[in-house]
């Protein structure tokens, strides 16, 4: 593997060097092991700890299919569905990997006692499979997470939509919390080289999950001058959403649970901003015990909102913590309006009242990451300088459990970085003209 990264520290990046490198037989990995999946039985969500569950093991290279490739991870990135699989909620990823398996020989190759986890990745190609003429060997590039199958006819309007779409990484395996990952060509696009290998990184999920649910017609379709309600705005998902917002022209109101959080919005941009904790914000609560919400809580909401917005109600409620909120997001959005929901990393099962949704002709959509072209869209409004990545802290990949716990508890801001190949953080800038010229914005999400 040291040969590996030096060819790409060296800089030279023609197809022929990379070719010739030689593969070696075992990686690197973060993995979770199938016979610990019951080792948090009868712990609440919170007390599952990932440092426990999460190891770092010597893996065999898996064989290289058609339209694949084999890609050396310079950098990854945490994502809540690296929380989900660490914690064996909200089930074991191992039954993704078994149905996978069953497919075909080929995919039998993820059905293993081992699940090597990971949906981000920035680094460079070594191997391509047959049938690939888009990618060669050399190139730098980051990946999104969308593995799709693409042998159903349901599949080619809108690829989301085919019956075999997964998430690699966390619903197949050879994810990119590793020095090696294997993904399909179609989940490959460029790196923007005015970003280090590690801000290139981190933001594919959560920026491509954020542009469908917001701004494609496939999600809330955004226009200029809405009212935008987004939960969790400093977050890895709602720090998108919230660039995203203001790069359109429409108004965000960032929901924060802390001041720290809410100093991080201004820092982007957003001009209203309410932290909604109970020590040093607006205090709500929307659930009065675990299985009764407080309408009164969602009415003061309404009428905070409307004291920020001169009187407008959300045109579109940016959702994705779920159970906790979404009985207030049904009730605060506008008549006709839209709640665009996704995740749920407060539980699944929502509950609203009904009334607020059926008579006041609101619209609930469901969205869930982002296929080819979105994602495509998303990652060339980060090469353009348009939107930034949001990393607040980058860990060295033997120190994964600890990042991912971070995620867990909600102890970091905006998204948490791994370094794999990448000796440390600061490089793979190839761009340093255009860095140079957007360097006052970046080090702004940087520093938020």
């Amino acid at each position: 593997m040291q040969a590996i990264r030096e060819a790409i520290l060296s800089g030279d990046r023609s197809p022929e060097t990379f070719a010739a490198l030689e593969i070696p037989a075992k990686y690197r990995a973060v993995t979770v092991h199938k016979d610990e999946a019951d080792m948090f039985a009868g712990l609440a969500s919170r007390d599952k700890d990932p440092r426990s569950s999460l190891h770092v093991d010597e893996v065999d290279v898996p064989e290289l299919g058609p339209g694949e490739a084999i890609v050396a991870v310079m950098a990854s990135a945490i994502n809540y569905n690296t929380v989900w699989t660490s914690i064996f909620e909200p089930m074991s990823t191992f039954g993704f990997l078994e149905r996978y398996g069953r497919i075909s020989p080929l995919t039998k190759r993820h059905d293993l006692p081992y699940h090597v986890i990971g949906s981000d990745l920035s680094g460079v190609v070594l191997r391509t499979g047959p049938g690939v003429n888009a990618w060669s060997p050399g190139d730098e590039v980051v990946a999104h997470c969308l593995s799709v199958e693409l042998e159903h006819a349901d599949g080619h309007n809108d690829t989301m939509m085919d019956p075999e779409q997964r998430i690699w990484g966390f619903e197949t395996n050879f994810g990119g919390l590793a020095d090696l990952a294997l993904v399909k060509t179609n989940q490959l696009m460029p790196k923007a080289g005015h970003l280090t290998w590690e801000e290139a990184a981190s933001p594919g999920l959560v920026n491509s999950t954020a542009y469908r649910q917001l701004v494609s017609r496939n999600g809330a379709g955004m226009k200029l001058g809405d009212v935008i309600l987004i939960w969790g705005a400093s977050g890895g998902l709602g720090s998108y959403a919230t660039q995203m917002a203001l790069a359109s022209g429409a108004t965000p109101i960032c929901m924060v649970s802390s001041p720290d959080k809410a100093e991080i919005c201004r820092k982007m941009g957003a001009k209203l901003v309410i932290d909604r904790s109970q020590k040093t914000g607006e205090g709500y609560k929307f659930w009065s015990d675990e299985n009764t919400q407080d309408p009164r809580e969602w009415k003061r909401l309404g009428a905070k909102i409307r004291e920020l917005t001169g009187g407008k109600d959300p045109d579109i409620v940016f959702e994705h913590p779920g159970r906790e909120t979404f009985g207030a997001s049904v009730f605060v959005a506008r008549r006709g309006g839209t709640i665009v929901t996704c995740a749920s990393t407060s539980g699944f099962m929502h509950e609203f009242d009904n009334r607020y949704l059926w008579m006041n002709l609101k619209r609930i959509i469901g969205s869930h990451f982002a296929n080819y072209r979105e994602a495509w869209e998303a990652n060339d409004l980060i090469t353009r300088g348009l939107i930034h990545p949001t990393l607040s802290k980058t860990y060295p990949l033997e120190e994964v459990g600890q990042a991912v716990y971070d995620v867990h508890r909600n102890l970091h801001q905006g998204k948490v970085g791994v370094l794999a190949l990448a000796p440390q953080t600061g490089l793979g800038v190839t761009d340093p003209e255009k860095r140079e010229a957007l360097l006052p914005a970046i080090n702004r999400f940087r520093d938020a």
